[in-house]
């Protein structure tokens, strides 16, 4: 059977079935290239400029 248990989520990485010590990902090198794409800009969270700054 390689399907996922229904109760398992997926790495949103590498798509492998998440591990509890690295939840939401399967490994530590998964985890590590979340950071790393954090860290380098990839990743970006949206803001809105405030317009009483002009």
């Amino acid at each position: 059977m390689s399907e996922t248990p229904p109760n398992r989520s997926r790495c949103p990485i590498c798509g492998q079935p998440t591990e509890p010590r690295w939840r939401p990902f399967c490994s530590k090198r998964c985890a590590d290239v979340d950071l790393g794409r954090w860290m380098t800009g990839a990743y970006a969270v949206p803001v809105e400029e405030d317009k009483e700054e002009e």
